[in-house]
């Protein structure tokens, strides 16, 4: 590039800079404040409108906040919809929106539980309440008279395998056997009907609860959440040491805490069934504590 030996000292490195990369694209342009024509490999620069360096570094500068805003912009509009509320990723939360389509809300009992009221009152009653899609409403001796003449295995058939509009189960698929005849035989008996529940945990009416069947169902499914690590100063599943402080007063002064409950626990730990039921719990994990 030549410059006149006179000017040299008055042009700027960053003149140079853009007269250089103007001849080496040999193209000529015109601008309201930079007016340059290249041509046979020389550059003049014309006296009037000439852009000063100044002007040349806060055009540079506006373009690249322009691009800066521009990208942040497009990155803002890409992810709008990602952004995400901590409460909603929580455990809880995420568990919640895993649930499996049709899983009941009947009670906070553990599972195989549950009477028939609390799965009517959670589950049956969505169509049952009202007798919506033709299903019998709960307490119309008129409507359940003939599906009662049909008998109890007949109607447990149809709620176990869906019937009509109804689907299997009522749609509650965790529901177990026993709690979807309990929920038959309290809706057919609010009705006129002489069913009878399946006892809850299994055990025939004013049979003995064997803890090493129903103890052991309510321990695992309820109980171990606490005693099973010990949790907040509940004696410890197996440990001998911390049951014996709490037996030596006698099994039924302990159910009779057990019952009421004590410091973090609720009564009965939170379990809705029989007495004798959360007895048999409270047996089976003192016998294993010997």
């Amino acid at each position: 590039m030549q410059i006149d030996a006179d000017t040299d000292n008055s042009v700027s490195f960053a003149e140079r800079l853009v007269h250089a990369f103007a001849l080496a694209l040999r193209f000529s342009y015109n601008h309201p404040y930079f007016n340059c024509h290249y041509f046979s490999g020389e550059a003049r620069m014309s006296n009037e409108n000439v852009m000063t360096p100044s002007q040349i570094i806060k055009i540079l500068v506006g373009v690249v906040v322009f691009l800066v805003v521009a990208i942040y912009l497009l990155a803002k509009l890409a992810t709008s919809g990602f952004n995400v509320d901590a409460e909603v990723m929580t455990k809880e939360a995420v568990a919640a929106r895993l649930k499996p389509v049709g899983q009941s809300v009947a009670s906070d009992a553990p599972p195989g539980m549950r009477s028939g009221e609390q799965v009517y009152t959670a589950v049956c009653i969505s169509c049952h309440g009202t007798g919506l899609a033709g299903s019998p409403k709960f307490g119309d001796a008129a409507a359940w008279g003939a599906r009662i003449s049909k008998g109890f295995d007949t109607l447990v058939t149809h709620a176990l395998g869906g019937f009509n509009a109804m689907p299997a189960k009522g749609g509650a698929t965790d529901l177990t056997d026993d709690e979807i005849k309990r929920a038959v035989a309290y809706m057919g008996n609010a009705a006129g009907g002489k069913f009878t529940e399946p006892a809850v945990g299994g055990a025939a009416a004013g049979a003995k609860i064997d803890p090493e069947v129903n103890g052991k169902k309510i321990y695992e499914s309820l109980c171990v959440s606490c005693h099973g690590a010990g949790v907040a100063g509940a004696p410890k599943f197996g440990d001998k040491a911390a049951w014996a402080a709490r037996t030596k007063a006698g099994m039924e002064e302990v159910q009779k805490i057990a019952t009421k409950g004590l410091n973090a626990m609720p009564p009965k730990g939170g379990f809705t069934g029989s007495d004798e039921e959360f007895r048999s719990a409270i047996d089976y994990m003192v016998n294993h504590s010997k």
